[in-house]
């Protein structure tokens, strides 16, 4: 997992908060002071946050959950498409789509419909469409893949939610809290840290600063995949050797057979 250290946090400007007449009340414990109208963030706090925020993601990784990355700010957009697919993770970078997740029946539904173009151009059904339906479908696809692209992997609920500006996606926030699932994000000092379960206080408006949070919690993403792949390698290790291992166990469930039919008979004897 990156190691954060508070002097890459100042070089990334993650201490920037918003202008202080924006400010929300409930932040105060994660400012360490104003300067020049603007309120200044406790890196210190930030940096513990990051560690707080990057090993619940780990456990979450390992787990084989799916973590959706959010971001649909211009300064946000590249960098999470970036960093999530990198760790073969779903995100929303264009308009949040309504419901989701509280209405996630219906999206999977838009993402099979997407599958299913898909399969008529390769099987060749496509080519017997006439010209102008041929062109109606490749719309729909174009307009498919630009708001659920990122996410025809994800086949069931994602088991958290990362975003960045939870005043801009407050929709999201709402629907992960109706479902209970657990969101992380990025929250500056103009926003309620009460909204999310884990945050880590930092400036959400430049470029540099979003990239530097996304590479620790991405890196601390796929330090639980590769956790959950050594696992799986190794308990089918294990099962490749079950007929030995069986063997092994039958020979042990004799032996304690064994003791067991000798102790009552030793107890008996002693009285």
């Amino acid at each position: 997992m990156e190691k954060v250290e508070v002097k890459d946090l100042l070089e990334a400007g993650v201490h920037f908060g918003h202008l202080t007449r924006k400010w929300d009340p409930n932040m105060a414990p994660y400012i360490y002071m104003e300067r020049n109208g603007i309120h200044i963030i406790n890196l210190y706090k930030t940096a513990a946050k990051i560690q707080e925020t990057s090993d619940a993601l780990h456990k979450i990784a390992a787990s084989g959950k799916k973590i959706l990355f959010v971001a649909t700010k211009k300064q946000a957009k590249d960098i999470v498409a970036e960093k999530a697919g990198a760790v073969n993770m779903p995100y929303i970078t264009e308009r949040w789509p309504g419901g989701m997740l509280t209405n996630f029946v219906t999206i999977r539904k838009a993402v099979k419909k997407m599958a299913m173009i898909d399969r008529m151009k390769k099987d060749g059904t496509f080519n017997s469409l006439s010209k102008k339906e041929r062109l109606q479908v490749d719309r729909q696809r174009a307009k498919l893949e630009k708001n659920l692209g990122s996410i025809s992997d994800m086949t069931r609920l994602p088991g958290a939610l990362f975003v960045v500006d939870i005043k801009r996606e407050h929709i999201a926030i709402k629907e992960a809290q109706k479902l209970n699932i657990p969101i992380f994000a990025m929250v500056d000092t103009n926003s309620d840290p009460r909204e999310v379960d884990y945050l880590i206080p930092a400036n959400d408006d430049a470029s540099k600063s979003i990239d530097k949070i996304l590479s620790v919690v991405t890196s601390a993403v796929a330090d639980g995949l590769a956790e959950r792949k050594s696992d799986k390698a190794e308990r089918d290790a294990k099962s490749e050797k079950s007929p030995a291992a069986k063997k092994e166990v039958k020979a042990e469930a004799k032996v304690e057979k064994k003791a067991e039919v000798v102790a009552p008979v030793a107890t008996n004897e002693e009285e």
